[in-house]
């Protein structure tokens, strides 16, 4: 009986699904040879897999801890200075808006997950899908329900919500900044819009100037006249330069 507790704890360890554990003690019963006990012993064996995987997870989560890592740790469940949130409530807000100000926010919650200066690749002693699993359920729960855990089990647990926190602050930050550069470049695009809609009499105006002189020069040179007088009678000196500045201004060095 307690080799196949030991046997599924292996499991148990990355999945606590009740029926994935049960049909695999059955398959490796079957393999075995093994007479096949009752449901309710099956049921049993896997309980207690379940129960012992916890308790490895914990171990492999808070072994590397120093005092410094715990004290940081029951910070969270404290208040912040200021406010009426805890660390832990804070540290779980997610940004409204894609302005500046939710963005420096947020990259305040990364540096307070980087302060907690983890054991490298903490995050790796257990299979992923738990540790999501464990910093999901203590997110949901109240910092006084997360304090009336035994100890391994609440520091495992704040382990895996900082952790955790981390990637999904990384991610939101990253499309923050995307939202902001979009936004962003909108504006940019309907302003340009706007601003080159504005423009058009003018751009249309100095295009019939320019089409005028244009064909006056034309019709100068192939009858070998002079050129000067040929813009002169098309358009007056003073009407051009005061053109020339009015493409001036209407022209964008940078336009792509």
């Amino acid at each position: 009986y307690a080799g196949y507790v030991e046997y599924i704890s292996q499991l148990a360890v990355e999945t606590d699904r009740g029926i994935v554990l049960a049909q695999q003690l059955i398959s490796h019963l079957r393999n075995t040879h093994i007479l096949l006990p009752t449901p309710l012993v099956i049921e049993k064996i896997c309980a207690e897999a379940i129960t012992r995987a916890k308790k490895i997870i914990y171990e492999r989560l808070t072994a590397d801890l120093t005092q410094t890592h715990l004290a940081k740790l029951d910070e969270l469940l404290c208040l912040k200075d200021g406010t009426k949130l805890t660390h832990l409530a804070w540290l779980s807000q997610s940004p409204l808006k894609p302005n500046s100000r939710h963005m420096n926010a947020h990259i305040d919650r990364l540096q307070y997950c980087l302060s907690f200066d983890l054991p490298y690749g903490i995050e790796r002693r257990i299979h992923q899908n738990r540790l999501l699993k464990i910093a999901r359920e203590g997110g949901q729960m109240q910092a006084t329900d997360l304090a009336k855990f035994e100890p391994n089990r609440r520091y495992a647990t704040l382990v895996a919500i900082v952790v955790e926190s981390k990637a999904t602050i990384i991610d939101e930050i990253i499309e923050l900044h995307n939202r902001i550069i979009g936004r962003i470049f909108n504006q940019a695009r309907n302003k340009h819009r706007q601003a080159f809609h504005d423009s058009g009499k003018s751009i249309n105006e100095m295009l019939y100037l320019f089409r005028n002189m244009g064909r006056a020069l034309l019709e100068a040179k192939d009858n070998q006249l002079d050129l000067s007088e040929a813009i002169e009678q098309a358009i007056s000196w003073e009407t051009l330069a005061q053109s020339v500045t009015e493409v001036e201004n209407l022209v964008q060095p940078d336009f792509d």
